[in-house]
């Protein structure tokens, strides 16, 4: 199944994909956009691009569990996507994965201005081998 991986945010949505193979999650980019209604038709255009089958939207919980105002801005986008494109939306637990972006952009030494424009590509693209993870050992259980 073709997933499109989304990391909402205010003026960067971050994106990450996977073909039908479902092996592997890579990059797809960073969407670069303050305005939510074209920041929501560029994420749109994206999902049809790729053809994508689900779409796997970060949901931003507390560490407590609780909703915030990002997470339930995570949720609206979450069912929009699903109501104006028919593509199945889900929403997954994306706790500390910029924490983990930062990590791994320090890591390879990307500071600054270039960690700024790549690190939601990356939280993007954990989120999705997060939820991979999740499909391969529900598969074989």
């Amino acid at each position: 199944m073709r997933i499109l991986a989304i990391d909402y945010g205010d003026s960067r949505t971050g994106l990450a994909y996977c073909d039908a193979s479902e092996s592997i999650a890579a990059p797809l980019g960073t969407i670069f956009e303050k305005s939510p209604e074209k920041c929501f038709m560029k994420i749109i255009e994206k999902i049809r691009g790729q053809g994508s089958e689900l779409v796997v939207v970060g949901h931003p919980i507390n560490m407590d569990g609780s909703a915030g105002p990002r997470a339930r801005l995570c949720e609206e986008l979450a069912e929009r996507i699903e109501r104006e494109s028919g593509v199945k939306t889900v929403l997954w637990d994306e706790r500390v994965t910029t924490v983990q972006a930062i990590g791994i952009l320090n890591g390879a030494n990307v500071r600054g201005k270039k960690r700024k424009e790549v690190v939601d590509t990356v939280a993007a693209t954990l989120i999705l081998e997060s939820y991979l993870d999740f499909r391969h050992k529900k598969l074989r259980s």
